[in-house]
């Protein structure tokens, strides 16, 4: 498994597939398949019957995971994508912006 530089609560761009050039906060991260949710990108139409928690049943509109390599994080200070380092302050380790040398 590899290391994740997408955490969720960060703010990202799509840089490759259908959604390209969208932004959106990350819901979701799932570790295992190297996906994430992120707020109001990759919608999908899921079809639903009636129950008791929706009793109309319909069509439900929802975000799908997206693989990690298509997300870039935005920098805080430019407000562009850029590339996530890690280094050692102290005891900790953390993530740092490379475009602008800014800890996220």
């Amino acid at each position: 498994m590899i290391k994740l530089k997408i955490k969720s609560g960060d703010i990202v761009k799509v840089i490759a597939g259908d959604h390209k050039g969208a932004e959106g906060k990350v819901l979701r991260v799932y570790r295992e398949k190297n996906k994430a949710v992120v707020e109001g990108v990759n919608m999908v139409s899921k079809h639903t019957k009636p129950s008791a928690k929706n009793p109309q049943g319909g069509i439900v509109k929802k975000e799908a995971p997206m693989h990690i390599s298509n997300l870039s994080l935005i920098d805080p200070k430019s407000k562009e994508a850029t590339k996530v380092g890690f280094k050692v302050e102290g005891d900790k380790k953390v993530r740092f912006s490379k475009k602008s040398n800014q800890v996220l």
